[in-house]
């Protein structure tokens, strides 16, 4: 696979950190705490949601079953546990890495929506699109449980040579 595409998520994977390294500090009450008035009701099941779409995105496109990648948010006990999760993301995803040679052909992806045509890099990028989206979703619930992010630390992308 191309290399910018192996940059770009150890981009990614390391901005990650930061955000594991806040919601470790966080009181697993607070990390759990159900608030139905917020997408999937909580910091852990934001997390857990990003996780699975990585899964069920390229996972899937590479030939495991959906079935075997599910885990139920509620069986992920903490931040720590989250964190173990997130390996198996990053396995997946430096499968993909190696074995999408044809980032751009055209293939067909079964969804529960129906067939679409997607490629290689799409697979790719949709999930990491899709984890910054929701990283916003739950540092805002966070705030609102009254545990901002810390003043001076960034979620952003990191720096590419920190």
């Amino acid at each position: 696979m191309n290399q910018d595409l192996k940059i770009m998520y150890d981009l990614v994977r390391r901005t990650r950190e930061v955000l594991f390294e806040f919601t470790e500090s966080l009181p697993n009450q607070i990390y759990t705490l159900e608030r139905p008035d917020f997408a999937y009701g909580s910091i852990r099941n934001i997390h857990a949601h990003v996780a699975f779409c990585y899964l069920a995105w390229i996972g899937v496109a590479l030939g495991y079953k959906r079935e075997d990648l599910i885990v139920p948010a509620e069986q992920i006990s903490d931040a720590t546990a989250m964190r173990e999760r997130f390996g198996v993301v990053d396995k997946i995803v430096n499968e993909a890495l190696e074995k999408f040679t044809t980032p751009d052909e055209p293939l067909e992806f079964e969804h529960r929506s129906g067939n679409l045509k997607l490629t290689q890099r799409w697979l790719l990028l949709h999930p990491i699109t899709h984890e910054f989206h929701h990283k916003g979703q739950l540092l805002a619930l966070a705030r609102v449980l009254e545990h901002p992010l810390p003043e001076g630390v960034d979620t952003d992308l990191v720096l590419p040579f920190e």
